[in-house]
């Protein structure tokens, strides 16, 4: 099958690319490199064995898009292309809803004027909010507390619109929870610019020496510690999941929203724990203030995953951190700097 990969240089769609690679499936990655290296996609070339297509592109970009969609002719997409950091996104509401809505919003007339009706779209647990009860299942009712969660459920609910308007279509929306860990390789794995965003390259830029300590958002939760509970889920696990809905389009039809999870909650002290003894190094702490737009806790009922796509997660937490410590202690400096043999 053919599969147009959107954002396919970064943290999640890199590791996706690989696994639909390793299925036999024929690639192309659109991607800017805002957020993302052009070392990523060489690596996974070396990793897979197997060349793949490549335009550099904005999704906005409408007339990129339609060039895409007519010379690649894709049968289906993965979409990971946007922005995502929650923190980011209540300073910069506007450019989420820019790039994320309007980017989609552009792809999907392309896709729809050259005859691509099979979508997957990256979505996330976000959407769910401050949940009602827990495990989340598919059913809980959709709000959210930042912009980039908005971006999110506003992109559910045109392609939800879309399969309405046009039986045709057939959409998969992923909604994920907390995706970390790397490449078993150690080769590709979560590079983030700047200060990073989410809880474990933080964690490994503490251990590595690239920062001093970790900052945890919040000790005062009502969970067991205090700190944030949510459902950790490896990135291959995450990568698989999206070559199972990928392969379900061929299948399904409308649009359908499956939750991807180990449906176990693992507090932010949880995970610290667990990184410390996969890579031995110390992880220094301080709690600071609570970030805007955080929840106490969200995990997943990952059921109808299992049930329809034939998906479970595999990975658990001990695989997670030695993985992320594999990829950080082989890449201290991320892309930018040289591979280095750990042993």
């Amino acid at each position: 099958m053919r599969i147009l990969v959107t954002g396919g240089a970064g943290y999640i769609g890199s590791h996706t690319l690989v696994e639909l690679l390793a299925a036999g499936h024929e690639a192309h990655v659109v991607d800017t490199f805002a957020n993302s290296s052009p070392e990523a996609l060489a690596r996974v070339r070396q990793l897979a064995n197997r060349d793949f297509g490549f335009t550099r592109a904005d999704i906005r970009d409408g007339e990129a898009m339609a060039r895409v969609a007519r010379d690649f002719a894709p049968e289906a997409v993965a979409h990971f292309a946007g922005l995502k950091a929650v923190g980011e996104s209540v300073g910069k509401p506007l450019a989420y809803f820019d790039v994320n809505v309007g980017g989609t919003v552009a792809l999907l007339q392309a896709l729809q004027a050259e005859g691509c009706r099979r979508f997957v779209f990256s979505s996330s647990a976000t959407v769910y909010g401050d949940p009602d009860y827990l495990p989340i299942d598919e059913a809980h009712p959709r709000r959210t507390t930042n912009p980039y969660g908005r971006t999110k459920l506003q992109i559910e609910g045109i392609l939800e619109d879309l399969a309405v308007a046009d039986p045709a279509w057939s959409i998969a929306l992923l909604r994920y929870f907390n995706p970390v860990g790397a490449h078993a390789s150690g080769r590709i794995g979560e590079d983030p610019e700047g200060i990073p965003n989410n809880l474990m390259p933080y964690v490994t830029q503490v251990a590595t020496g690239r920062r001093e300590r970790l900052i945890v958002h919040g000790d005062d939760y009502d969970t067991p510690d205090g700190t944030g509970v949510r459902d950790f889920i490896h990135v291959v696990d995450l990568a698989r999941a999206h070559v199972a809905a990928a392969e379900w389009t061929g299948r399904g039809a409308g649009c359908e929203a499956f939750n991807l999870g180990t449906g176990r909650g693992a507090s932010v002290l949880e995970l610290v724990a667990a990184f410390r003894a996969a890579s031995g190094q110390a992880i220094p702490v301080t709690v600071g203030p609570r970030r805007a737009g955080d929840i106490a806790a969200s995990w997943a009922d990952p059921a109808r995953a299992a049930r329809v796509l034939g998906w479970r997660a595999e990975l658990g937490v001990a695989e997670m951190c030695a993985s992320a410590w594999g990829w950080a202690a082989r890449n201290p400096a991320g892309y930018a700097g040289p591979e280095r043999n750990p042993d």
